[in-house]
């Protein structure tokens, strides 16, 4: 009488299949995960811009006045790693991140508050539709 030693073909090939599984799987989420990881850059890029927007508002200009390079906005910023652009206009901030960050934009708006108080940021662009962001 001979003993088993070793798998089946059979054996073997449910293997193969789940690993396949698992790789299909894996594959495009973890390439979802390193895009939004590359967009928080462009997010973060945003923040001086933010501050300026708001120490704008505070010293009491209107949004118009509070365009980059202008009333303590910094001018806007260029190419930077996962960043393409920032820009203010009138106040609300557009960044685009590059192609490997999704190439999405972020529009952050802002709407004063009732007395000058601080301002709230309303977040939109593309980058919400890709959930990036």
């Amino acid at each position: 009488m001979q003993t088993q030693k070793g798998f089946t073909l059979i054996e073997l090939m449910i293997v193969v299949a789940i690993i396949g599984i698992l790789a299909a799987i894996a594959v495009p989420a973890y390439q979802t995960y390193t895009q939004k990881a590359r967009f928080t850059e462009v997010v973060s890029a945003t923040a001086p811009f933010k501050l300026g927007v708001e120490s704008c508002v505070l010293e009491g200009n209107a949004l118009a006045a509070c365009d980059a390079g202008a009333a303590g906005v910094p001018g806007a910023a260029g190419a930077s790693g996962n960043v393409v652009s920032v820009a203010v206009t009138d106040g609300v901030i557009t960044a685009t991140g590059s192609a490997a960050a999704g190439g999405g934009t972020y529009i952050l708006t802002p709407a004063a508050g009732a007395n000058g108080s601080l301002l709230t940021w309303t977040k939109s662009g593309t980058c919400v539709n890709l959930a990036t962001c």
